[in-house]
């Protein structure tokens, strides 16, 4: 299925748990230690720097950019380790994450009762992804280095939905 985030949010109830997504629109990178930073400024009821509403949060930290290239290689980190941050997604209004591997039961749950999709990538495909990276521009938290938060246009960045909104999950055979 081709999604595009400018048109097509209204489209992401019908997209199942197994299927492959070539994603086009904007999507923010963002790995732990945003995450602490994002759930530090809720918690002082901070202004945040991003304005993640119907956001897709793609948990990488891209490698340094070669000269020519738009992005280093982009693949995805381990997402269970942002599993205690899967409380704010419904707060910052996220409509998914993208990542690698399986969650945990409360992450599954949290995602399953707000309508928040996750998708995974390979890991080790990190090079082949950042071809579908045609703009990245760093945004927030830029101390973090490669943990910074980037806005990054893609197109064509393909990912399989691994928990969708009725509770089918692939890593548990659902």
């Amino acid at each position: 299925m081709i999604l595009d985030l400018n048109k097509d949010l209204d489209k992401l109830k019908d997209i199942h748990a197994g299927d492959v997504i070539e994603l086009t629109g904007v999507i923010y990178t963002a790995r732990d230690a945003a995450h602490m930073r994002i759930e530090n400024m809720l918690n002082n009821n901070e202004e945040l720097p991003v304005d993640f509403n119907n956001a897709f949060i793609y948990y990488a930290g891209p490698t340094p950019t070669k000269p020519g290239n738009v992005i280093g290689s982009i693949g995805p980190t381990t997402s269970s380790r942002m599993d205690k941050f899967a409380y704010m997604m419904p707060k910052l209004n996220v409509k998914a994450t993208i990542g690698k591997g399986p969650r945990s039961n409360e992450c599954v749950k949290e995602y399953i009762d707000n309508k928040i999709l996750y998708f995974i990538t390979t890991g080790g495909c990190g090079a082949l992804l950042s071809k579908a990276v045609k703009e990245a521009k760093e945004i927030a938290f830029f101390d973090l280095g490669p943990e910074s938060i980037k806005k990054l246009k893609v197109q064509g960045f393909k990912m399989i939905c691994a928990i969708d909104y009725y509770g089918n999950n692939i890593f548990e055979g659902k």
